[in-house]
């Protein structure tokens, strides 16, 4: 397995799309903190952290599109399905090197709160915790996108697609809003990733929002190895 997580971090940095990610990722989140917190004098991250979540839900795709969608395309996932590695492990491989590059993305933020705390003192325990949170939401997301790049050996529907899905996320506060049903605005509800990102924005860490975000990372995880188990046997 630390061969494909090699791999994929090779392949990352090997090309423009890890530069890209990085790129992206720093601008946009020094943009909103200079906003929020150099320009409004605020020793609170929060504002970066939340506006930051609709940049993470269109730039993740660009990490994992290729994920499995190029293998197939240069049918080098035959060598991968016939490797002395388990499914799972392969499947592993490629969403940590994904998730490697997710983190190291994220670990901006605790530069920006470096700097706050050369002026004011930053709520360490409230900016640890988000961090965690988001980490934990990138781990979701990154197991859906890579679900989605195993259903496609074409690099351009996998990153539509992964769009769309990102997409779908960000509108499902709005969609609760809309639903005149109770149970399922509560579906919506507890379903949400900005939802169960929240509670982590405040500095709680929350048991169940944990679970949520690891069994989304889980579940689809887990779909993806069943994929290539029966593209294996057929």
């Amino acid at each position: 397995m630390s061969a494909i997580i090699k791999r994929e971090l090779q392949s990352y940095f090997g090309s423009a799309i890890g530069y890209i990610v990085l790129a992206v990722f720093y601008f946009f989140s020094g943009v909103f903190f200079n906003f929020y917190c150099i320009y409004y004098n605020s020793s609170s991250l929060a504002a970066v952290f939340s506006n930051m979540l609709m940049i993470i839900l269109f730039l993740m795709p660009l990490i994992t599109m290729k994920s499995f969608a190029e293998e197939k395309r240069q049918k080098t996932d035959q060598a991968l399905l016939t490797a002395p590695i388990s499914l799972f492990e392969m499947v592993m491989g490629k969403f940590l090197g994904a998730f490697i590059l997710y983190a190291i993305c994220n670990a901006i933020f605790i530069v920006y709160a470096l700097i706050i705390s050369m002026f004011a003192t930053p709520d360490w325990a409230v900016i640890l915790c988000t961090l965690i949170g988001m980490l934990l939401m990138g781990a979701a997301l990154l197991s859906i996108y890579i679900f989605i790049s195993a259903m496609t050996e074409s690099q351009v529907i996998a990153a539509v697609l992964s769009i769309g899905a990102g997409l779908l996320i960000y509108l499902l506060d709005s969609l609760s809003s809309l639903a005149n049903v109770e149970f399922i605005t509560n579906i919506i509800n507890a379903i949400s990733f900005n939802r169960n990102l929240s509670n982590f924005t405040y500095g709680i860490l929350s048991l169940s929002n944990v679970v949520y975000f690891a069994g989304v990372a889980a579940i689809f995880l887990f779909l993806t190895v069943r994929v290539f188990e029966s593209r294996r046997w057929s």
